[in-house]
């Protein structure tokens, strides 16, 4: 569970999702996502480092410059655990167990459905 909260706090950030929105169209040192984003060094560097630690970026290195990449293998793997704590989390929660009973309840979907909803005085619970 330490890994995926990891990795949601590495997300929680506008710089680091456009970070990784640039480097899905290529490989980039950290003085282009520096140019591309208009983000100081230390800033740039701190985030491409904050998105390596946890998990959703390769580094490769050459020389003294650092190349970094989105792992997609990793990304992948996130998303599964993802989907994975979040079914496991609402398994027991009361209101979803509910929500999930009013649903197989409902009448099937038809022309109007959304309409019908609307039209009728539909009760909280």
């Amino acid at each position: 569970m330490y890994k995926l909260v990891k990795a949601l706090k590495a997300l929680s950030d506008n710089v680091r999702l456009r970070i990784i929105n640039l480097l899905l169209q290529r490989e980039c040192c950290v003085c282009e996502v520096m140019q591309a984003l208009r983000i100081s060094q230390t800033r740039a560097s701190r985030n491409l480092n904050m998105l390596y630690d946890a998990g959703f970026l390769k580094l490769r290195k050459e020389g003294l410059w650092s190349y970094y990449s989105v792992d997609k293998a990793n990304v992948e793997r996130y998303l599964s655990l993802l989907t994975e704590a979040v079914e496991d989390g609402l398994k027991s929660d009361e209101d979803t167990e509910k929500d999930k009973q009013r649903l197989n309840e409902a009448p099937p979907m038809g022309p109007g459905c959304c309409r019908l909803g609307s039209i009728l005085n539909i009760k909280k619970n």
